[in-house]
């Protein structure tokens, strides 16, 4: 054995050039971070000269110092727990029921005459004029809240998923018939990547319906979560605290549909984007 065989693995490789598309791309997030970079600052800028130019805002040291008040007794952390939980409860029990509803509403016409017509009747009502019928039948406890939860996710994510499966290319379809696939492995390989994108986007969409309708929820029936935070402010004229639970709920949101979008670009790498 030589010498360089030995000492191949402890080489180092030089690294891997980028293509021009690359480059570009890589530019391209590095730009769209600063410029998240900046409008954030913005805001928070322009949310402090409104709150100092007579407008009923707290600033936003009275704002952190709300916070660090109710992180210190435990109260931020056990709201933000509880309605966390509700949220992430009702939104995956929404998108697993979702997903296969969505697949068999778009592969099956069968299925699609069964469930469309529930799924547009359910989708005119909005999910908050659910929760009072959904607290006489189901009590004051998180069950109720967490139903409301899940059909708001679930109506957002199965739409979506249908539309996917009828969007898919009928070229694609044939083609493999033609290469002698049989509908099992078409569905595999061809219907369920195409609608990936469709799926996911539904998920995000379901994701904001889930914040909204916990929120709604916590403020008629709970003891405990952000929205219920807020309505015990909201008694007292407590606006730091309000802002607060506002706050928090956007960056958990937005933490979450980041992470979905990172899952999107793993997922659907090969689909062509601007």
């Amino acid at each position: 054995m030589t010498t360089t065989s030995l000492l191949a693995p402890f080489t180092r490789r030089p690294p891997r050039r980028l293509s021009a598309d690359q480059r570009q791309a890589l530019r391209r997030r590095r730009q769209m971070w600063a410029l998240n970079i900046v409008s954030v600052v913005g805001g928070v800028g322009l949310w402090w000269v409104l709150s100092v130019s007579g407008f009923r805002l707290p600033t936003p040291p009275e704002t952190l110092r709300a916070f660090a008040l109710l992180w210190e007794d435990g109260t931020f952390l056990s709201d933000l727990g509880a309605s966390l939980t509700r949220v992430l409860t009702g939104f995956s029990l929404g998108t697993l029921l979702a997903i296969p509803a969505g697949f068999l509403m778009g592969w099956y016409w069968f299925a699609r005459g069964m469930i469309e017509p529930w799924v547009q009747f359910f989708r005119t009502v909005p999910p908050l004029a659910i929760i009072p019928l959904a607290i006489v039948l189901m009590g004051i406890g998180e069950q109720p809240k967490i139903f409301v939860i899940f059909l708001a996710a679930f109506l957002s994510c199965v739409v979506s998923t249908y539309q996917g499966v009828i969007s898919v290319d009928n070229t694609l379809i044939n083609a493999a018939r033609v290469l002698g696939a049989g509908d099992g492995r078409i569905f595999l390989k061809v219907v369920v990547p195409a609608s990936t994108p469709f799926i996911l986007v539904g998920m995000r969409v379901g994701l904001g319906a889930a914040w909204a309708t916990v929120v709604a929820a916590e403020l008629i029936a709970a003891q405990q979560g952000l929205g219920y935070r807020m309505q015990q402010a909201q008694v007292y004229y407590d606006l730091p605290t309000i802002f607060v639970s506002l706050v928090a709920i956007g960056v958990l949101g937005l933490v979450m549909d980041r992470t979905l979008l990172l899952i999107e670009h793993k997922l659907t790498g090969w689909q062509e984007r601007r």
